[in-house]
C-alpha cells in the first residue's frame, strides 16, 4: 500500500510540472474544454418570404392590361375603352368585403372592378361562357368582372343607332350607356345633351384615354 501511495505522488508531481509547462493548472489540464470554445459559430436565420399584396390594395386596372385585352377583343370592342371604364370605375376601394359589407347597407349596390348591378350582369350573362356565374362572385372575381363588362358593352353597341346625329364618338357613347344606361345611351345619341353625372363621367373617361391606351398597348 505504501508503495502505491508513492506512486500516485510521483503521477500527480508528472502532472503537475505538465500542466506547469503548457501554462496550465493541474484542474485546468484535466477540466474539459468549454462547449462555447469548440462548437461552431451559429448558423444565419433563413430569410423570410415577402407575402404579395393582395390584387385591391394600391388598386391600378392597369394590372388586368392582360384580361382587358383578351375579353374585349372577344366581345368586339376596342380594349381601351374597356380600360378607360375600369379606371371611371376605380373611385371606390374594391376590397371584397367592403363591397360586400356596403352592399348591407345599400339598396341598389354594384359589385366588381367594373362596378356592375345585378340586373345588367344577369342580363348580359345570359347564352354566354359565363352564364353559370352569379354576380355574387364579381368582388373576388376581377376576369369575370372584366368578362361581364366587355359583354355589356358589346350588348350596349348594338343598341345604338346606326346614324348618331350628335357630337360623341361611338366609345363615349357606349361609356355613357355604361354609367346611365341603354335609353339614355340613345338620347345622347340623337343629340340631347349629357347631364351633369353623365357629363362628369364623360369628363373623367376623357381625362383617363390616354393612360388607359398605354396600359392596353394601343
Amino acid at each position: 500500500m505504501a508503495k502505491q501511495w508513492v506512486w500516485i505522488a510521483v503521477g500527480a508531481v508528472a502532472v503537475g510540472a505538465v500542466a506547469a509547462q503548457c501554462g496550465e493548472t493541474p484542474e485546468a489540464a484535466q477540466a474539459p474544454k468549454s462547449s462555447a470554445t469548440t462548437s461552431q459559430a451559429p448558423s444565419p436565420a433563413p430569410a423570410t418570404k415577402t407575402t404579395p399584396k393582395p390584387w385591391y390594395v394600391d388598386y391600378d386596372p392597369a394590372q388586368f392590361a392582360v384580361q382587358v385585352r383578351k375579353y374585349a377583343t372577344q366581345a368586339g370592342i376596342r380594349p381601351q375603352l374597356l380600360m378607360a371604364i375600369l379606371y371611371n370605375e376605380a373611385y371606390k376601394p374594391h376590397d371584397p368585403e367592403l363591397e360586400r359589407s356596403w352592399a348591407q347597407i345599400d339598396s341598389d349596390p354594384a359589385f366588381g372592378i367594373a362596378n356592375m348591378h345585378r340586373p345588367a350582369f344577369d342580363e348580359t350573362k345570359r347564352g354566354r361562357a359565363f352564364a353559370k356565374r352569379k354576380w355574387e362572385e364579381l368582388p373576388d372575381d376581377p376576369a369575370l368582372a372584366i368578362q361581364a363588362a366587355a359583354w355589356h358593352l358589346h350588348d350596349l353597341a348594338r343598341r345604338l343607332p346606326s346614324k348618331p346625329t350628335g357630337q360623341l364618338t361611338k366609345d363615349e357613347l357606349l361609356a355613357l350607356g355604361y354609367n346611365a344606361g341603354g335609353g339614355n345611351m340613345r338620347k345622347f345619341a340623337r343629340g340631347v345633351k349629357p347631364g351633369p353625372q353623365a357629363q362628369s363621367y364623360l369628363d373623367r373617361l376623357r381625362s383617363n384615354w390616354d393612360k388607359s391606351g398605354a396600359a392596353v398597348g394601343t
